[in-house]
């Protein structure tokens, strides 16, 4: 994924591009209003998610929005403002933004916020370019429906497995044969409630395995010294 993050505090911008680098997400960065909307303009095709923040030079992020939304209305926008009015969050919503976060802000409580939204608009996307699939994530062997918690493993229902274990399938089988390490699943599916304890993905790994059993060959796989994948593609114990 291509972020264009359009925020004129440089020490911001330096701070997240850490954090995006380590969700393996390319960013530029432009600090002024108006060259911000005139780089997405010039190739919008560059880009898979903006971030804005409104108070600007040259244009605001507000300004901005609406011209993009202009274009192209399927582009996911954040909005960043040092406000803390709830006029500000509404204009910005009705407006076409996507979300909207207030400074100042936890990095990692952004990244949660880009993935919720990126989730969502894929999901948009993948239902009407697919009508005749209602599948979230669909697989040789595996379909979710995360809205309804419905899993199809080897043609048969998959049941019984608690909000974690789902949220912890859905996440690996979401990006197959990608190797996560167990912080990566903390902060993915625990959303960094238990950040630093790695011990509970083995736990909830564990569980998750021997239920998965039950409807045919193990999908996911320990890649030693790393962390876990999935992979429906062969017959792995």
């Amino acid at each position: 994924m291509h972020i264009l993050m359009i925020e004129d505090n440089e020490s911001v911008s330096e701070m997240l591009e850490m954090f995006f680098q380590k969700e393996g997400w390319e960013a530029t960065f432009i600090h002024d209003g108006k060259e911000g909307l005139d780089e997405y303009l010039n190739q919008p095709e560059k880009y898979d998610f903006l971030i804005l923040d409104i108070m600007l030079p040259s244009m605001d992020g507000m300004t901005i929005c609406q011209e993009i939304r202009k274009e192209d209305d399927e582009v996911p926008v954040l909005m960043l403002t040092a406000k803390d009015t709830e006029s500000d969050e509404v204009i910005g919503l009705e407006i076409g933004a996507d979300d909207y976060v207030t400074k100042p802000f936890s990095p990692l409580t952004l990244i949660a916020r880009i993935k919720s939204i990126v989730r969502r608009s894929r999901s948009t996307s993948d239902s009407t370019a697919a009508v005749e699939s209602h599948y979230d994530v669909e697989t040789e062997h595996l379909k979710i429906d995360e809205s309804t918690r419905e899993i199809i493993l080897y043609g048969q229902p998959l049941e019984d497995l608690t909000p974690k274990e789902f949220d912890l399938l859905y996440t690996l089988a979401s990006s197959p044969r990608r190797v996560f390490s167990r912080e990566q699943l903390l902060e993915q599916v625990w959303e960094y409630e238990y950040f630093g304890d790695e011990r509970t993905v083995d736990a909830h790994i564990k569980k998750l395995r021997q239920k998965l059993l039950k409807n045919g060959p193990q999908i996911i796989q320990t890649v030693w010294g790393v962390g876990y994948k999935f992979d429906d593609t062969g017959d792995f114990k």
